[in-house]
């Protein structure tokens, strides 16, 4: 079962520009940054609110690494913004199964390690009305099997 939005991804062109807007301008402080190189970006996790879930709200923000990743070719075709919705789940593969049992493209086979050690899968957006949508298991609520 979804229980929170876990984060908004935007994706930026200057991380350290874009974290300092956040900043100065809503006073959100930088949670958590990587890279993750398998994705092919640089991200700054700013936390926004825990939730009755024991998880948390972020925005997620993100500048490519590399124009091939898929937030580079995102960028180049639609500038900086939203780029996706996440959402908390306690089970991401029970849910992702779920979801693609309803007929919603799920795009990994099996979920993949995102940030901060949380396990994650995305949901086609022609599917969910042209929002890319992740799901996403944070690693403290993460169940033991996985």
């Amino acid at each position: 079962m979804l229980t929170r939005i876990d984060h908004i991804g935007i994706a930026c062109h200057d991380l350290d520009a874009t974290v300092e807007f956040y900043r100065a301008t809503y006073g959100f402080e930088v949670f958590h940054t990587e890279v993750n190189e398998e994705q092919g970006v640089r991200e700054a996790m700013l936390k926004i609110n825990e939730t009755s879930d024991g998880g948390a709200s972020y925005l997620q923000l993100l500048e490519p690494t590399r124009e091939d990743s898929a937030v580079g070719k995102w960028l180049a075709k639609n500038g900086e913004g939203v780029h996706h919705i996440a959402f908390g789940t306690a089970d991401v593969d029970g849910d992702a199964a779920d979801i693609r049992a309803k007929g919603v493209r799920v795009l990994y086979e099996e979920p993949r390690i995102g940030s901060m050690g949380s396990r994650i899968t995305f949901l086609h957006p022609k599917d969910c009305h042209g929002v890319l949508t992740e799901l996403v298991t944070s690693a403290a609520v993460e169940s033991p099997e996985h």
